[in-house]
């Protein structure tokens, strides 16, 4: 009821279909200028919805704004202002058309060419031959005048050719003496010549200045100002400000700016279209700075803003991922942040017997960014028990102090346990310096057979100083996460975070994070802070999820990568598990008889958004994907790790799985691979 009445009045609608089916009342079709008065209105209603949505990306506002109505956007505005609107490239793309100039729009006989002096208006020799697609240009010039379809007549001090019915616009708009033997037709008096001769230059010309069309018809500009008003006043011609890059108004013909307004539109409303994949592989690169790496501890701040609560793998962090965004990264610059208390790292999960996850972030980023963390189940034996008693009750301590937690246990067996807690996100340390211990293979399990319950340890550098791995001072993981937060507003910071990251927020790349929840747990907060204008909703890449948000600079920075890809030759080398790698997490690994995954020992060669090849570095594994033997750059980005110092040597034993086929054994060798033992090998 409130719809079809009080909001919409269907019983007053109803009564003048019924008048008009009657014939009571009759209906009369008008094409008017402008916009009705309720026209207007329901214009102007649309109009504010959109002037309020400052936040959307720019290819979006610019496609709503040259959809609206010109006269109601002038009268909105004050002007025109199209400057931002229209699309230098088509603009320029249409001018060439109007001139004749494009391809397929230059003449190849007379009979075109004759065309082509009735529409584009008088030309010169060098001109005309401009607008033929064949050589002979003059050729066909010199046919016309022999067959009188074209006269030369003398405009603006030179010479110039036009088509012979418009000789008596020419003699009575510009005074030119005509040559005998025309028909009587083509002499006849024309009335307002001058209109006619401006009207064709705005007709052949995108939008101009009085001053450009007076020095073409060499005349002066005060006549050429009085034609211009007289066109505009019949709705022929308007003035604004259209030219991009532009600084004073301009003159344009109504039907070449409908058909640049058109054409804009179009153009934007491709752009507004999904990008592809690799526009995306190659966005999220640019997007971490990786294409511009910065240098000082202020680069490795704004780095660690990005990854802050990411699961990243431990081993590749300071040799992969920090260098790769900070030029000249120097361990010391992490330890610094760290054991300021500025930056805190949290265990999420081992990989294997001397690897595992862990999380970077702010120490005032901690609680908030917690609770979406997802968390394994703890560690229950009795060391593990009488560390975390420990460390409740006495707060932060050393290796020393811990070694009272457990005194009847080995100084390996409370390292092993105190590890656990760390790799279970329970226990942490204000250095990072023993997670590179550790990394380096300082914590090794001890042998049952070895144990002796109530053995004290001997005396020594371990029982004193403690292993490297245990240096430094350990606190629980608890303690810094307190206060609890607002559960609102840790979802709020997860999701903005994951917006920080990633720019364009997918489901993919949600599940691939393992973040709590899934991606349910962010999509309502996500839906808030587009309500809010924080994000935007869409589909940005194609062939992910649909539900996709993104910051409005990260859709505009995303588009530009559109077509990048196929005129990009650079190979990059980005670590497999690195979140701004996407394939095989967010995207799909492309086809290959290989089985690659995302590694802590592996490496990706991406080129133009395109995975090329994906490397082990510990298990000497090579796979080359769909595309690779076409683009043999990958070889040489394999052996620029050894030629910068990243890796001391690249060594390849097996690819997609078996031997070493020979075409790429010669990519290999060519890239300055040699022959080893087992495969080829590249050395520093």
């Amino acid at each position: 009821r409130e719809c079809l009445q009080d909001v919409f009045d269907v019983p007053a609608l109803r009564e003048v279909l019924t008048m008009l089916g009657s014939r009571q009342i009759r209906l009369v079709q008008v094409d008017t200028a402008v916009a009705s008065p309720m026209a207007s209105s329901l214009l102007f209603n649309w109009i504010a919805a959109y002037m309020y949505e400052g936040d959307a990306p720019l290819a979006e506002r610019r496609a709503a704004a040259l959809s609206l109505d010109r006269d109601l956007l002038r009268e909105l505005l004050g002007a025109e202002e199209l400057r931002e609107l229209l699309d230098p490239g088509v603009l320029a793309d249409v001018e060439l058309e109007l001139q004749c100039l494009a391809e397929g729009r230059r003449a190849r006989s007379a009979d075109e060419l004759h065309d082509v002096l009735r529409r584009v208006g008088d030309l010169t020799e060098a001109e005309a031959d401009m607008r033929c697609a064949s050589a002979d240009g003059a050729a066909l010039l010199a046919t016309l005048v022999q067959q009188r379809r074209a006269i030369e007549v003398g405009v603006g001090g030179e010479a110039r050719y036009a088509a012979a019915d418009d000789a008596a616009v020419f003699r009575d708009g510009l005074g030119c003496a005509l040559p005998l033997g025309l028909p009587i037709a083509f002499t006849e008096p024309v009335p307002r010549p001058l209109e006619v001769l401006v009207a064709r230059y705005a007709r052949s010309h995108g939008p101009f200045l009085a001053g450009e069309a007076a020095a073409r018809l060499g005349i002066s500009i005060e006549r050429v100002e009085g034609a211009l008003s007289a066109l505009a006043e019949q709705d022929r011609i308007v003035q604004g400000e259209f030219r991009p890059g532009g600084i004073h108004r301009e003159w344009c013909d109504t039907g070449v700016l409908g058909q640049l307004r058109r054409r804009s539109l179009a153009r934007l409303r491709r752009e507004v279209e999904p990008v592809d994949p690799a526009a995306f592989a190659m966005f999220l690169p640019s997007w971490h700075g990786i294409d511009a790496p910065r240098r000082g501890p202020d680069a490795l701040v704004d780095t660690i803003a990005l990854l802050a609560g990411a699961p990243v793998v431990a081993s590749p962090l300071e040799h992969d991922l920090l260098p790769a965004r900070v030029v000249a990264y120097r361990s010391a610059m992490l330890d610094e942040l760290c054991t300021s208390g500025q930056v805190i790292w949290v265990g999420a999960g081992a990989i294997g017997g001397r690897d595992g996850r862990v999380r970077l972030c702010f120490a005032d980023q901690a609680a908030l960014l917690a609770s979406g963390w997802a968390t394994a189940d703890p560690p229950s034996e009795p060391i593990h028990d009488a560390l975390r008693d420990y460390l409740g009750g006495h707060g932060a301590s050393f290796w020393g102090q811990l070694r009272e937690s457990a005194p009847a246990s080995s100084d390996t067996e409370l390292l092993v346990g105190l590890w656990d807690l760390v790799w279970a996100g329970e226990v942490t340390n204000d250095s990072f310096a023993p997670l590179r211990a550790a990394l380096a293979g300082g914590i090794k399990m001890p042998k049952r057979s070895s144990r002796r319950p109530g053995r004290a340890p001997r005396p020594g550098r371990l029982a004193r100083l403690g292993p490297p791995a245990g240096a430094g001072r350990w606190s629980l993981v608890a303690s810094l996460l307190a206060p609890t937060p607002n559960p609102v507003a840790a979802a709020h910071a997860q999701a903005v975070q994951l917006l920080e990251r990633y720019g364009v927020v997918t489901r993919e790349a949600v599940l691939s994070e393992g973040v709590r929840g899934g991606y349910a747990s962010v999509y309502g907060v996500l839906k808030v802070l587009e309500e809010r204008g924080v994000a935007r909703r869409g589909y940005f890449v194609a062939g992910l999820g649909a539900a996709q948000f993104a910051l409005p600079g990260a859709v505009d920075r995303l588009r530009t990568f559109r077509d990048l890809g196929e005129r990009d030759d650079a190979h990059e080398v980005l670590a497999a598990t690195d979140p701004a790698q996407p394939f095989g997490a967010s995207l799909a690994w492309p086809p290959t008889s290989g089985r690659p995954a995302r590694n802590a020992s592996a490496v990706v060669v991406v080129q133009g958004g395109i995975a090329r090849a994906w490397f082990d570095r510990r298990s000497h594994h090579l796979v080359l994907f769909e595309g690779a033997h076409e683009q043999p750059g990958w070889a040489h980005a394999l052996a620029a790790q050894v030629a910068t110092g990243r890796e001391q040597v690249v060594e390849v034993r097996k690819v997609d799985g078996g031997a070493i086929p020979p075409e790429v054994a010669a990519v290999l060798r060519e890239a300055g691979f040699v022959d080893g033992y087992r495969g080829l090998i590249r050395r520093a």
